[in-house]
């Protein structure tokens, strides 16, 4: 079932198969074998209901401030999912560009 006219065809064909509940604790890894952490929670807006981010509790080798920050966890948009399997697989340089974004401001 689609939730609005902004979600995109992969967010579609991803939630159409996969609950949420069945996300957490997926390794996020690149499609080179980066190991960026754990996903923990997905940012949607309330608005159009799409899918922002992901939140990722991060592997303790990966040099965190090379991402965008939140806490204890790193955000990677949505955009950067390539696939979803038994793990999450993203394109890595959309989630290292995702870092020079500034902070969004409610408003």
């Amino acid at each position: 079932m689609k939730l609005s006219g902004t979600t995109t065809d992969l967010e579609y064909k991803i939630m159409n198969k996969i609950f949420a509940k069945n996300l957490r604790d997926k390794q996020v890894v690149s499609a080179d074998g980066v190991t960026f952490g754990v996903l923990n929670n997905i940012v949607i807006d309330i608005r159009s209901g799409s899918i922002e981010d992901l939140v990722v509790k991060p592997d303790i080798a990966l040099e965190k401030a090379k991402y965008k920050e939140d806490g204890e966890f790193i955000l990677m948009p949505f955009d950067s999912v390539r696939a979803i399997k038994d793990y999450i697989v993203v394109d890595k340089t959309m989630s290292l560009a995702s870092a020079a974004e500034p902070p969004v401001t409610e408003g």
